[in-house]
C-alpha cells in the first residue's frame, strides 16, 4: 500500500501552485501606476483596458480639447475663420498675469482665431481660451453653453464645464471615459485641425514686445514613438494628467490618463500604456464603405460581374493570438438577377471570431446593371438548358 505523508503533500500542492499562478499569464492582469486610465484602439473603438474610467475627475487643461473642438465647429460651419481678429479684454489679459500657463497675450491687442487657437492647444494658455471664447460667443459663459450643448451631442455622461480653461472649479467635471470620447470625436471629425496637436513650438509674435516662443507642454511629442496629441493637464487636488494618442502605419491608439503623481510618471506610465495596446493587440480591417470589395455573377444584364462595396467601414480589434480565427462569409443568392441599381443590397458579408458570428454587413452594388436585349437573353437561357452554365 502506498501511503502519503500529508505535511510533503501539502508542501508539493503549495510549491505546485505557485509556479501555476506565476507562469500562467492568464492569472495576472497588467496594472498601471495611475489612479484612473482607459485604452482605446481609435478605427474599431473597442476597450482595451480601463482603470475607474468612469469616476469623477477634474480634467484640468483637457478641458481645452473642447473648446477646441468647439472653435473648430464654428470654423466648418463658416461662422469664423482663422484670420479672424480677436480683441483682447482686461479679463483674458489678467489670465496671462496670474500664474497660469499663458500665450502671453497683450490687453487691447487684437490676435488672429489661428494664433489664439495655436496658444491654447500647443501652450495651453488660459489667456487664450478666454479670448476666444469672448471673442466668438461674447462671453465666457456663454461659449460654456456651446461647450456644454457639444458635450450633449457628443455622448459625455457624466461632464459639465463651468469655463473654458479647466482651472479650479469643483463644477468642471469629467471623467477619462469621456476625455476618451471627445478626444476620439476630435480626431474622426476634424483632421485639417488636429495637426495643430502635433506642433511642438509656438512663437508669439506679439505686439509691443520681443517674440516670445514656447514648446508643447506633452512630453510624449518628443519620444519620436508616433504620438500626434493630444493634451496634457494639472490640478493640485488631481495631479497630472495626460490624453495622448499613437498612430503607427494603420494602427491608432488613443490613452487616457489622470491622477499620475508625477511629470515624469504622466510620461512613462502613458508611454507604457500606449505600447501595450499596440503590442497586445491587433486591429483588423474588414471592410471599408464605398470601396469596391469584390464582383458578383448576374444573371441575363449586360454586363457578367457586378462590383459591390460594403455599407460600412468595420473594424475589429482582437489579441494577437486570435487573428486567425477571424472569418468572413460573403452570402448571396446568385446569379443576381437583372436590372440592377447603385446602392441595391445584393447580400450580407458576415464576420466570425472563432466560429461566433459578431457582425452582418449589407453588401450594395457599385454600379447599375441593365438588362441584356431580348436575342442575347435568349441565347444565354439556352446555352444554360444546352450546356448547364451561364
Amino acid at each position: 500500500m502506498f501511503i502519503v505523508n500529508n505535511m510533503n503533500f501539502l508542501k508539493f500542492l503549495l510549491i505546485f501552485l505557485i509556479i501555476f499562478l506565476f507562469s500562467n499569464k492568464s492569472f495576472s492582469e497588467i496594472d498601471f501606476d495611475v489612479e484612473h486610465l482607459i485604452i482605446q484602439d481609435h478605427h474599431s473603438g473597442k476597450i482595451l483596458y480601463e482603470k475607474e474610467a468612469d469616476a469623477s475627475i477634474y480634467p484640468a487643461s483637457m478641458t481645452k480639447i473642447m473648446t477646441a473642438i468647439v472653435v473648430f465647429d464654428l470654423l466648418k460651419k463658416g461662422e469664423t475663420s482663422l484670420d479672424e481678429m480677436i480683441t483682447i479684454s482686461e479679463k483674458a489679459w489678467r489670465m496671462s498675469q496670474s500664474g497660469y500657463s499663458s500665450m502671453f497675450i497683450m490687453l487691447n491687442d487684437q490676435i488672429s482665431v489661428e494664433d489664439l487657437l495655436k496658444g491654447i492647444i500647443i501652450v495651453s494658455g488660459n489667456d487664450a481660451c478666454v479670448a476666444l471664447a469672448e471673442g466668438l460667443a461674447g462671453s465666457e459663459e456663454d461659449f460654456v453653453f456651446l461647450m456644454n450643448e457639444k458635450s450633449e451631442e457628443i455622448g459625455l455622461e457624466n461632464t459639465n464645464w463651468s469655463n473654458s480653461s479647466g482651472i479650479n472649479d469643483v463644477e468642471n467635471y469629467s471623467t477619462v471615459r469621456d476625455v476618451l470620447k471627445m478626444s476620439r470625436y476630435m480626431i474622426e471629425n476634424y483632421p485639417e485641425f488636429y495637426t495643430y496637436f502635433k506642433e511642438t513650438t509656438f512663437t508669439w509674435d506679439r505686439t509691443g514686445g520681443d517674440p516670445i516662443k514656447q514648446g508643447n507642454r506633452n512630453p510624449l511629442l518628443y519620444k519620436n514613438i508616433g504620438v500626434d496629441g493630444i493634451k496634457t493637464g494639472f490640478l493640485t487636488v488631481e495631479q497630472y494628467s495626460l490624453a495622448s494618442s499613437l498612430q503607427l502605419k494603420e494602427r491608432r491608439i488613443t490613452v487616457v490618463g489622470s491622477g499620475f503623481k508625477t511629470k515624469n510618471s504622466r510620461s512613462r506610465v502613458s508611454a507604457k500604456a500606449l505600447n501595450w495596446g499596440l503590442k497586445k493587440f491587433d486591429t483588423i480591417k474588414i471592410t471599408k464603405k464605398d470601396e469596391v470589395y469584390t464582383t458578383l455573377d448576374v444573371w441575363l444584364g449586360k454586363k457578367n460581374k457586378v462590383e459591390v462595396f460594403p455599407s460600412e467601414d468595420f473594424y475589429i480589434t482582437i489579441p494577437k493570438r486570435k487573428k486567425s480565427t477571424v472569418k468572413i462569409v460573403l452570402e448571396y443568392m446568385g446569379p443576381l438577377k437583372t436590372p440592377i441599381s447603385k446602392g441595391d443590397k445584393l447580400g450580407v458579408m458576415n464576420v466570425y471570431i472563432s466560429d461566433e458570428k459578431i457582425k452582418e454587413i449589407d453588401i450594395l452594388s457599385a454600379e447599375n446593371i441593365e438588362r441584356s436585349n431580348i436575342f442575347s437573353r435568349i441565347f444565354t437561357s439556352l446555352n444554360y438548358l444546352v450546356w448547364g452554365d451561364v
